[in-house]
């Protein structure tokens, strides 16, 4: 089955490119990772993820860890840790009720990046959590098509200051500022609660835009 659908080959035809189309389909495309790949994707400290909906309505989510974070065991896997959130647990649950997933990895000091399709899966296997601290849940992709994009888009940035709230070889994490929020409070876990008691007890709406405002979410 080809890569594209019809109103990929309409456009293609509207604008003189399916023959460019049909041979990048053809050069770049492919279902398995390359070495370089797997060693591209386990080098990096973020990705952008997207998923769809049961009803098809898509959304796009950041990614971010220490490098390494994201693994890619074998050419026909990938696997990464989902940390505490926000409750929502939105992107997983639409890897639950539609399992297509699209994963965007971008170096901007090169500048450069490579984009995956594939099918998603949540995994709770305990020996596989271990491996990842500080994971709620672990997402598997199998991919199904792998290809690099032109780079020459991509606002080259050299400089980057790491997330405190990457948890660390133990599984550690500060408490987020908006889990303070005194509202929040009432909704929070009893072990979560106390971790907020521990980290200076609650703050108003007001002290967190603060914090936002000053970097320091």
């Amino acid at each position: 089955m080809s890569f594209y659908a019809d109103s990929h080959r309409a456009l293609q035809d509207e604008f003189g490119r399916r023959a460019l189309a049909d041979l990048l389909e053809a050069a770049i495309i492919h279902p398995a990772l390359a070495p370089d790949e797997q060693a591209f994707i386990e080098s990096q400290d973020m990705f952008f993820l997207s998923t769809v909906d049961e009803c098809g309505r898509p959304t796009v989510s950041y990614k971010g860890g220490a490098p390494g974070f994201v693994r890619a065991p074998d050419p026909n896997t990938i696997l990464f840790p989902c940390y505490d959130g926000n409750g929502m647990y939105y992107s997983l649950g639409n890897i639950e009720a539609a399992a297509h997933v699209g994963l965007l990895f971008i170096d901007f000091a090169v500048p450069h990046r490579l984009r995956i399709q594939g099918e998603a899966s949540l995994v709770r296997d305990p020996d596989v959590l271990t491996a990842f601290p500080g994971a709620e849940l672990v997402v598997r992709v199998t991919p199904t098509e792998i290809f690099v994009n032109c780079g020459r888009y991509i606002h080259k940035r050299i400089a980057a200051e790491r997330s405190p709230y990457v948890p660390d070889a133990q599984g550690h994490a500060p408490v987020p500022a908006w889990k303070q929020i005194d509202f929040v409070q009432p909704v929070l876990d009893p072990a979560e609660r106390d971790r907020v008691a521990a980290s200076g007890g609650p703050i108003t709406p007001e002290d967190y835009g603060q914090r936002v405002a000053a970097g320091r979410p």
